[in-house]
């Protein structure tokens, strides 16, 4: 078996390059982004709330432990941190390329189907009683007895948005790719026994289980928007994962699937001299093979 040297292919050399291969990745990132803005921009549909469906929504409304903007610092930041600190050591422009533009994918879709639920079920939140009559005086129709809020509209607005928790989805989506992706980096599942590789791998799906935890304490949200949040980020980080880089139990579980094909073309040009000048040649020719 042959290795692509270390360096061969960094960001100064082949960034652009990669880039530019999959750029309409990036275009179709662009997209989803616009499409997660509208979505927040329009109304949530407005569940009929009656007097006597107020029980369970009456718990006190107060600033949440973990602001909605900490969350891409979370979920988000603290992984390209991780991807570029592998990258500093390995050199290799395709594994960072892939990793940054997965975890992106992962929490795109993920914002998106979260907040198209979110807008189509309009779930109250358990706070919602004190975001609609912030002075404690309730006010319902005389015609269908819904609530008639006097409070301010945007805080109102975010109260139809309880399901499914969006600060438990990203959280997931984001720290479970985290997790799959140091999985391959150090073998957990080398099968050698080394338990302690899992204390390593378990810490990103702690946190994303204590942000979910968080929003229930402070009265944001139900405990079944967190498990429906939990679901949706989870699912899309393995989704969106796998797209890139293998099964971290494979036993080349530790790069992605483009680090593997480029092996795998080098070495039919070496051994077929008539396909010596390939594509892959004209775009790679400082690739160099070493025996493992």
């Amino acid at each position: 078996m042959t290795d692509i040297s270390l360096g061969t292919h960094t960001i100064k050399s082949h960034g652009v390059k990669v880039a530019r291969e999959h750029l309409h990745s990036w275009l179709m990132l662009i997209l989803l982004a616009l499409i997660d803005g509208l979505l927040n921009y329009i109304e949530p549909f407005h569940r009929f709330i009656g007097q006597d469906m107020m029980t369970d929504l009456k718990f006190p409304f107060h600033k949440d432990t973990i602001p909605m903007w900490a969350v891409p610092v979370i979920v988000v930041f603290v992984p390209f941190f991780i991807f570029g600190i592998y990258y500093y050591w390995r050199r290799d422009v395709y594994d960072l390329h892939h990793a940054v533009l997965g975890i992106l994918y992962s929490v795109l879709l993920t914002g998106v189907i979260t907040d198209s639920i979110k807008d189509a079920v309009g779930r109250p939140r358990p706070n919602f009683f004190y975001r609609c009559f912030p002075d404690g005086k309730a006010v319902f129709s005389k015609v269908n007895g819904d609530v008639v809020c006097h409070g301010d509209a945007k805080i109102i607005k975010e109260g139809y948005k309880s399901f499914p928790s969006g600060h438990t989805s990203w959280s997931f989506a984001g720290l479970c790719f985290l997790s799959w992706y140091l999985s391959g980096k150090i073998r957990a599942f080398d099968r050698e026994g080394h338990v302690a590789k899992n204390c390593i791998v378990i810490i990103p799906v702690l946190v994303a289980v204590l942000i979910g935890i968080s929003r229930v304490d402070d009265y944001w949200h139900h405990w079944t928007d967190v498990f429906a949040g939990a679901l949706i980020g989870s699912s899309m980080a393995a989704f969106c994962y796998l797209q890139f880089f293998p099964f971290p139990h494979y036993h080349d579980g530790w790069a992605p699937h483009a680090y593997f094909k480029m092996i795998a073309e080098r070495q039919r040009c070496a051994e077929s001299p008539e396909s010596a000048v390939t594509p892959l040649h004209k775009n790679h020719p400082d690739i160099e093979l070493q025996p493992m």
